[in-house]
């Protein structure tokens, strides 16, 4: 008893001193500041804990720090100095601790694998990363095994087992068939955590011969194959149905120990026929809400971010028509450390006091040591300033070499957490950060603050004066801030001026001038008033203004609070607008906007549109305003009101408005209190508590309102306590360290009374504190210093007066400020799915790290070369939101066979954290563009020369060049087709052995080793042979013969005859069906032809590089060049060779799209002998 005594006053007296001392030093984020300071070293970034590397890519272990002077890095390596000169292998990038071990250099992984920390240091003290231990991933084959073939009577359970082999990290198991088709799972026939597939009853249907387990490594992104099982069901009749019995756990009782914050996985499932169906319960408990999920069709319990307080039992029960069973598994939930408060650095001035505090929870207690500088407290240089006093450390008087890094672990068996955290003593001269002669702008009758950020070390102290001689600012007219800012609540003119701000501490003084100038408000001083216009006429509205001026105003005009429509009817003039033409759409509000750098003000009137008046004309108007009020049957809590209406003017009042003033708290503003039909000249008014009423009514009728009547007398209420309390209650932090309160106040009339103040109330919430409450006036806003960073809190404002208390006010939960988040999403994979798209998934950051409302993770990525052209480019950064807690996304648009990099940030509302740790993925190779140009130039009797460039995209490695062409004869026909495959290092070819005067049709293509890329075509014509077109101009032009055009002349007179004889017969003896006959015997072949198709295909140059022209490119035959899209979904690799996994991963052949062949000519059904033609070339 008396040592619980003794150890309750020890941790009272540490608090008293705590609470007593001096706090730390705050340095203003001013980069020119941080870069002049002394800091200690921080690391910024480093590897995870567990690292698992690719076998195959370098091993790049990553260290990086700050500081001032910048630190050097050293490197352990399983508890030793690791010396990276003695391995030439190893290397240290330059200004940075990242380690990177040439694995593709003729290095092995498996030689590397250990525990490395690595520490910064510089003259101020050393920082030390965590255990960073290294491991190479690890896929290996299936060993060799000698499978039976399952023979199983139908309604009999069977298990099927995977026994994939160990990898590093382990892999994702799935079930597949020889066609690459997932296995259907259901109820009866499903697949175990552990791999094995499951059979709850076997039917005939399950008879198969390639039930395949397939094992996938993601790190290594190989996919392993066991040997296919057989299983054959024979059947029995009849069949008989069986109760439930499990399979998988086995007994009645189990196990299962599980970390805090991980996911539980618990599963059950049966055999039975009819299949049984799975039910869990947790004993003496509920399962908890919205974490708790079930899977594998029920037979998994999927409990996310489980704590401690999900131990207990869990009963599955599975069940069916001939009965059930149940298995009961214990789960006991431990927890590796975790963070309570983790030592923050320390910014001190020699002399003063501070404290480091490390406290951590766990299951078991994690136990807490220190070190300093990397080194274990206990045999580290002693401090006489220092004091250890288990998780704290106590610092009194310190002086400059008391700066050093230490380090808080917290360990225990489930894993460890390590933190840095500096003391850095400074002794700084004063100095003011705030620009000197800086210019401060604010309105007449406006609060003006006026900066004077600083920094020093001891703090220094702030002292104001305006004018070049005056004396030092003090009383109420002006408020200090603890950041060096003044403020002058109400500034006038003659707060117009310069202000000196100095700063002074024992090391010395400086100080800064800055201007201030108070403006003129901006005024409306004749405000738009309201319209009633008849259709079809015009309109003005009228804003002018007064300002300052020195200051350059803008006018903006607004129609029901939304921009003037887009028509040339509104005319905006300097200090007006006009409306031509006025329509019904025009009828609304219109508001004057008048915006100057440091105030806006807005007036608005209302534009009513009435029909045209009648023939003859009948004036119809605003009704007269109502007269003679009067006030009777006065109470505490009600009037009533009666009046006389006025002339309606040939519009009935379809309704009066009655609004009141409350003449002692806002003289002058009239409000609205509420609205009767126009039949009703009385009313029934509830009244407040303290108000000093005066009503007036204003009558409506179509036309619009009427002025407003003569007020009534007044009637003051007595006071009471307030009824309601302050509304839109809300607690939002500024600062991380801070609970901003804020409240819409009560109107005056709200009061009840005088005195009106408001009762604010805090406490944190799921702690058991008493409430912390102030009273305040003529505020609406409070702000809680000191406060955790981002803790839930309740909140409650209650209004009083000097009669009492408002009613109990409600709770609302708030939260204090939210901060950076601390942590980098771990575990960060990519799964390239093809060579375009990627899938990156990451672990979800702690809800605790992320000090904030979590709003989602942002992807960076960007490329950083072509793996086909190894020529580095501009790098362009790539940014995917992905909102919420989600844990994956996709990574459109990615170029093929090139080489990424990508991170990981987590977003809260005050913004991002760290970085992951870049990873690198590579994308696959694709087909390539097409060339880039084809020229065929040179051409002989018998040959053409090809000219190419490379594609622009080549998408991967080039493995050759497709060439394919084909002659055209006379009659537009397609001869046979020769493809030649070219090597990719070409980039010309002579054709040789070509007929001459032949036009030849080229289609041209790239390979890569994934396919052929689109093909580029072009047309050549081979010269004619001069011998023979001379041998031709030698022979007879018989067309230039006078016999023969005799000859012609006759034919032609013979066969105008026999037309005309046929044409008389016709006529006299009925008509002759020849065309009816002609259709039903057309020769298919012919067509008819057009005018523009009558004609050959003009000639296309090589170096034109344009296609013939329509109308030549169709055979006699009619075989036409497929143009036309003909696709259908077997094309593009939909079939049974195309399949995606569960998670988006692709398994078996692609089936792309293959470019339309060109048309061959009818003239040979067998194309050339590539080796003839390859003959043909020198």
């Amino acid at each position: 008893m008396m040592k619980k005594k003794s150890i309750s006053a020890s941790k009272a007296s540490l608090f008293f001193f705590l609470c007593q001392m001096i706090s730390a030093l705050d340095v203003p984020l001013d980069s020119k500041l941080l870069e002049e300071l002394s800091q200690p070293p921080t690391i910024t970034q480093q590897s995870p804990k567990d690292y698992i590397v690719d076998p195959r890519e370098n091993i790049v272990i990553q260290c990086e720090a700050k500081g001032k002077p910048p630190p050097s890095f050293s490197w352990t390596r399983n508890g030793t100095h690791f010396d990276i000169d003695k391995d030439e292998l190893v290397t240290m990038k330059p200004n940075s601790g990242t380690l990177v071990i040439n694995i593709m250099n003729g290095g092995k992984a498996e030689a590397y694998e250990g525990v490395y920390q690595c520490t910064a240091r510089n003259e101020r003290g050393a920082a030390i990363s965590n255990n960073i231990v290294i491991r190479p991933s690890r896929s290996p084959l299936w060993t060799k095994e000698k499978l039976e073939p399952n023979q199983v009577r139908e309604g009999d359970s069977l298990v099927l087992h995977c026994r994939p082999p160990v990898g590093l990290p382990p892999p994702i198991i799935f079930w597949m068939d020889n066609a690459f088709q997932r296995l259907p799972q259901s109820e009866r026939v499903s697949q175990g955590l552990n791999g094995d597939l499951y059979f709850s009853n076997v039917q005939p249907e399950d008879t198969r011969e390639d039930y395949i387990c397939y094992a996938r490594f993601n790190h290594t992104q190989t996919i392993q194959q066991k040997q296919p099982i057989s299983v054959k069901v024979f059947s029995t009749k009849p069949v008989t149905e069986r109760p439930p019995i499990l399979l998988t756990p086995t007994g009645t009782t189990s196990n299962k120990v599980e970390l805090r914050g991980n996911v539980l996985l618990l599963e059950c499932i049966a055999a039975g026929l009819p299949t049984p169906v799975i039910r869990w319960i947790k004993e003496g408990g509920e399962l908890p809400a919205n974490r708790t999920f079930f899977e594998n069709f029920k037979k998994t319990l999927k409990i996310i971010d489980v704590s401690e307080a999900d131990s207990g039992n869990y009963k599955c029960i599975a069940r069916n028509i001939l009965g059930s069973t149940h298995h009961v598994i214990s789960v006991t939930v431990k927890a590796a450390p975790y963070w309570i408060t983790a030592p923050r650095n320390l910014v001190l001035s020699p002399g003063e006091d501070g404290s480091l505090i490390c406290r951590a929870n766990g299951n078991p207690k994690p136990s807490i040591s220190w070190l300093s500088n990397g080194v274990p407290i206990a045999i580290a240089p002693e401090d006489p300033s220092r004091k250890v006093d288990g998780d704290t450390i106590i610092f009194s008087a310190v002086q400059e070499r008391s700066s050093a890094v230490y380090q808080c672990n917290a360990s225990n068996e489930y894993g460890y957490l390590l933190a840095n955290a500096f003391v850095n003593v400074l002794a700084e001269p004063p100095r003011i950060l705030t620009p000197a002669n800086k210019l401060y702008q604010v309105i007449l009758d406006s609060p003006a603050l006026i900066d004077c950020a600083y920094f020093g070390s001891p703090k220094p102290e702030i002292e104001w004066f305006k004018g070049v001689k005056g004396s030092i600012l003090r009383g109420n007219e002006y408020v200090f801030h603890d950041n060096g800012t003044l403020e002058i609540p109400v500034a006038q003119k003659d707060s117009s001026g310069t202000y000196t701000c100095v700063a002074r501490n024992e090391l010395g003084k400086i100080q800064n001038e800055v201007q201030l100038e108070v403006k003129d408000p901006t005024l409306i001083i004749k405000q738009p008033e309201y319209k009633v216009i008849q259709r079809y006429g015009h309109v003005s509205f009228e804003c002018i203004i007064k300002h300052d001026s020195t200051l350059i105003p803008t006018v903006i005009w607004l129609k029901d609070n939304d921009e003037l429509p887009d028509d040339e009817r509104f005319l905006v003039g300097k200090d007006n607008l006009t409306i031509m033409n006025v329509t019904d759409k025009d009828d609304g509000t219109y508001t004057c906007i008048v915006n100057t750098t440091l105030d806006s003000v807005s007036a608005s009137a209302v534009l009513t549109v009435v029909a045209a008046p009648p023939t003859p004309a009948i004036i119809y108007a605003r009704p007269n305003p109502p007269f003679d009020l009067e006030l009777t049957g006065q109470l505490e809590r009600s009037i009533e009101l009666s009046w006389i209406p006025g002339d309606e003017n040939n519009s009935p009042i379809t309704s009066f408005v009655i609004e009141y003033e409350d003449g002692l708290h806002e003289p002058g503003v009239w409000h609205y209190q509420t609205e009767v039909p126009g039949s009703q000249t009385t009313v029934q008014l509830k009244l407040s508590p303290y108000v000093n009423y005066s009503f007036r009514v204003i009558a409506v009728n179509e036309i619009g309102r009427s002025q407003p009547s003569e007020p009534s007398e007044q009637y003051l209420t007595k006071s009471a306590n307030p009824d309601e309390n302050p509304s839109n209650v809300q607690g939002i932090g500024s600062e991380p360290d801070n609970l901003v309160i804020t409240w819409e106040s009560l109107k005056g009339f709200q009061s009840n009374g005088p005195g009106l103040q408001y009762k604010v109330s805090w406490r944190q919430k799921d702690v058991d504190d008493e409430w912390t409450s102030v009273v305040v006036a003529n505020v609406s806003k409070y702000i809680v210093s000191g406060t955790p960073t981002f803790v839930p809190y309740e909140i409650k404002v209650q209004a009083l007066n000097d009669l009492g208390y408002a009613p109990e006010p409600s709770e609302v939960i708030g939260h204090s400020g939210e901060d950076l988040p601390m942590v980098a999403p771990g575990n960060v994979q990519v799964h390239v799915i093809n060579s375009t798209l990627a899938k990156v998934h990451w672990d979800p950051v702690p809800l605790k790290s992320v000090r904030g409302h979590l709003q989602g993770y942002k992807v960076y990525y960007w490329k950083v070369q072509s793996l086909s052209r190894r020529s580095k480019r501009h790098i362009e950064k790539k940014i995917l939101t992905f909102r919420g807690n989600k844990t994956f996304g996709m990574l459109p648009g990615l170029e093929p066979y090139s080489s990424y990099k990508l991170n990981v940030r987590v977003v809260n509302g005050k913004g991002e954290g760290p970085a992951s740790p870049d990873k690198v993925f590579k994308t696959p190779e694709g087909v390539p563009s097409s060339p880039s140009f084809l020229k065929i130039t040179n051409p002989t009797l018998d040959s053409l020369t090809l000219e190419w460039g490379s594609p622009t995209h080549p998408n991967g490695i080039l493995i050759s060049y497709i060439l394919k062409f084909q002659p055209i004869n006379n009659t537009h026909e397609l001869g046979p087709l020769v493809e030649i495959r070219i090597p990719a290092n070409e980039s010309s070819l002579i054709l040789k052995n070509l007929n001459y005067s032949t036009r030849y049709k080229f289609y041209f293509n790239a390979q890569t080793s994934v396919g052929s890329g689109s093909q580029i075509t072009e047309e050549a014509v081979t010269i004619m042979d001069e011998g023979k077109m001379a041998m031709a101009s030698r022979q007879v032009d018989i067309a230039t013969q006078g016999w023969f055009i005799g000859l012609m002349c006759a034919v032609a007179l013979l066969i105008l005859i026999l037309l005309i004889v046929c044409f008389i017969r016709r006529n006299k003896g009925g008509k002759y069906p020849v065309k009816e006959k002609e259709d039903a015997h057309a020769d298919p072949e012919i067509q008819p032809m057009k005018e523009d198709d009558g004609t050959f295909g003009e000639y296309s140059d090589a170096e034109d590089h344009k296609p013939l022209k329509k109308g030549s490119r169709t055979p006699s035959d009619r075989t036409v060049k497929k143009e036309d899209s003909d696709d259908s979904l077997v094309d593009y690799g939909e079939g049974v060779n195309g399949q995606f996994n569960e998670d988006g991963s692709f398994i078996g052949q692609y089936s792309g799209k293959k470019e339309k062949e060109p048309a061959e000519g009818n003239e040979s059904s067998e194309a050339p002998s590539p080796v003839n033609a390859m003959n043909s070339f020198v």
